[in-house]
């Protein structure tokens, strides 16, 4: 029987699951696998980046791009510790990854070695597998074990391997399940009979809307069809913009804070919610409000509010046997829909349609105009027409946390093929950067931008060093309001002093400059265009560049905040009209004026 070395029996094992690069940073504890690494070179690249943090953000953000489990590398103690921050954010978003974290040689553990400490229970709160190999022999089953619990699992799988294990000489006869897995295919129909009640609750209302998730993606189609054939506003989760195009008219994109104002206004009038294929929500929604909750997952149904019917199903199944229950019940065209509500009081649900739809192109309209502003600093308004302009048409983007996921859930187009990753419910700073590296490496022959807070960037700067190295032709974006502007913002609204907001104005070109990567800087918003032009030909050639664009720091409107009235209870502000003076939407109304216009009964 031919012998391998243990270390190289792992890395034969992740060839076979179809590993393309392991992301990390060499430590004493990892000799044997940077060993084996080298030896596997030609099937899997190593991508060194300068902190493990980094890298483990890169991993997860591959495997969000990609649905296919990555892998990252912390050596031990410093290294280990690192990967805490990647992970936690994998298994919020329940995300397929690999930890492989080095130890101390087995013969000095629990001698409280150099860098040792106790790995395995650093990782309990985010891994769905987490162990320490025990013998050599074991290395590449355990490591095959893991990739499937965190594909069946859906969540980090941490691998603790002792340093001197991967030196060890093995039988090579260990086959890996990468042949024999099989990811399961989720169709899950939901029973007839509830079909027919969501109908019924349906009839019953007065303002109904849809609220979607990333459970829905495959379903545009149908999302179309229903809000054609019933007259439904929809909103979803902000992951789940990109789903729908972004332009139609019932769709009013997302609700909470990283929002739009008709995304706020339709959720909190509605009194049903048809809530499909997430768990992602702000507390945007009326308690008054009876909710329809459609899940694969059972333990998430209901999870959220109270709900009047739980529907065990995939979304997409779902949406067809309701889009057909629907047309069986009304006919193809939905004509009898109208008198089917006609016979429910206050349901004049075409008007509570045309008034939301009224909302959302009152507001297309006003962020039109400010992106007509010529001020400096330059708007996001102003920026993001830009980017919309330039940016290829499958475009990815690698998005940071705070005021960037607001400025894109409201600006950004991500119709036809463009995608962006960020880290939603974990929200880490720091993560666009890592998002972008792994989108270009994964995708070489598509643009990929990177945009991203000088508060986040500041974070993993020097990484701009692995995108040289590698030659990534990423358009790094960097907003420069010199503030930590969402934290900014939430102590305005609690009434405190700014304390630990201030950041340092940093010239990022010459930063970028410093690493290789060709800089830019805007400062007055005549100069955007041009200048965004001419970073685009460096990435054409095959090169990293980075934007520094000065950005103002007024903070971008607070739509959760807007009122459904300017006078009277409930959601009222101090002063409406200092309120829309002080943010320059003196052309927006509140909704319910809009739905008293329409003739549409609401709180």
């Amino acid at each position: 029987m031919n012998k391998i070395l243990s270390a190289d029996a792992m890395m034969k094992v992740l060839n076979d699951w179809g590993i393309k690069r392991v992301y990390g940073l060499p430590g004493g504890s990892l000799d044997s696998t940077m060993n084996a690494i080298y030896n596997w070179r030609d099937k899997i690249k190593y991508i060194g980046v300068r902190h493990e943090e980094v890298g483990g953000l890169a991993a997860v953000a591959e495997a969000k791009w990609t649905g296919k489990i990555a892998v990252m590398l912390g050596s031990a103690g410093p290294g280990a510790a690192h990967l805490l921050n990647p992970l936690h954010d994998a298994a919020l978003d329940h995300i397929p990854v690999l930890a492989i974290v080095g130890q101390v040689p087995s013969d000095k553990m629990n001698t409280d070695y150099f860098q040792e400490m106790p790995e395995n229970p650093m990782f309990a709160s985010s891994a769905v597998y987490n162990r320490t190999v025990m013998t050599p022999e074991q290395l590449p089953e355990v490591i095959d074990t893991a990739i499937r619990k965190a594909y069946e699992l859906k969540g980090p799988a941490v691998i603790v391997i002792p340093k001197d294990f991967g030196w060890v000489e093995i039988e090579d006869n260990y086959v890996s399940s990468a042949q024999k897995y099989s990811t399961p295919q989720w169709q899950l129909p939901a029973n007839e009979e509830d079909v027919e009640k969501v109908l019924d609750l349906l009839e019953q209302s007065s303002r109904p809307i849809v609220y979607f998730g990333r459970g829905a993606q495959g379903a545009a189609d149908e999302l179309r069809e229903l809000a054609a054939l019933l007259k439904l506003p929809m909103v979803s989760s902000y992951l789940a913009k990109g789903i729908l195009e972004g332009d139609e008219e019932f769709y009013m994109l997302s609700t909470g804070r990283v929002a739009t104002k008709p995304g706020v206004d339709v959720a909190r009038a509605a009194d049903f919610v048809l809530f499909t294929g997430t768990n992602f929500e702000f507390p945007m929604f009326s308690e008054e409000a009876t909710f329809v909750d459609v899940n694969l997952n059972p333990s998430v149904i209901g999870a959220r509010h109270q709900t009047k019917l739980g529907i065990l199903a995939d979304v997409p199944t779902f949406l067809r046997q309701l889009l057909n229950a629907a047309k069986k019940r009304y006919g193809k065209d939905g004509a009898n829909y109208a008198s089917a509500r006609a016979r429910q009081q206050d349901s004049d649900y075409q008007a509570w349609y045309a008034a939301a739809v009224e909302d959302k192109k009152q507001w297309d309209a006003w962020l039109a105009k400010r992106a007509e502003r010529n001020t400096n600093p330059v708007g996001f308004e102003s920026v993001y027409k830009v980017i919309n302009k330039m940016a290829a048409k499958d475009a990815l983007f690698g998005v940071d946390v705070g005021n960037v996921n607001i400025a894109v859930a409201r600006l950004l187009s991500l119709g036809g093929g463009r995608r962006q990753v960020t880290s939603p419910l974990y929200a880490t700073m720091g993560f666009g950067m890592p998002a972008a590296i792994a989108a270009a490496l994964e995708y070489p022959d598509r643009e990929v931008w990177s945009l991203s807070g000088d508060g986040g960037l500041a974070m993993v700067v020097p990484d701009l060093i692995t995108q040289a190295e590698h030659e990534l032709p990423i358009m790094n974006l960097v907003f420069t309001n010199e503030s930590l502007g969402y934290i900014e913002a939430e102590q305005d609204d609690t009434h405190q002093p700014h304390s630990g907001i201030k950041l340092q104005n940093v010239d990022f070109a010459k930063v970028a400059e410093g690493f290789q990567v060709t800089g830019f800087t805007v400062h007055k918003a005549e100069e955007l265009e041009s200048v965004l032009q001419q970073a685009q030909q460096v990435t054409r050639s095959g090169k990293p560049v980075l934007v520094d664009i000065k950005i103002t720091n007024e903070r971008l409107l607070p739509v959760e905040q807007f009122p459904h009235r300017r006078s009277g209870e409930p959601d009222v502000i101090a002063d409406f009209d200092k309120f829309v003076e002080h943010f320059e939407a003196e052309a927006l109304e509140p909704f319910g004026e809009i739905l008293d216009r329409h003739g549409v009964t609401s709180f």
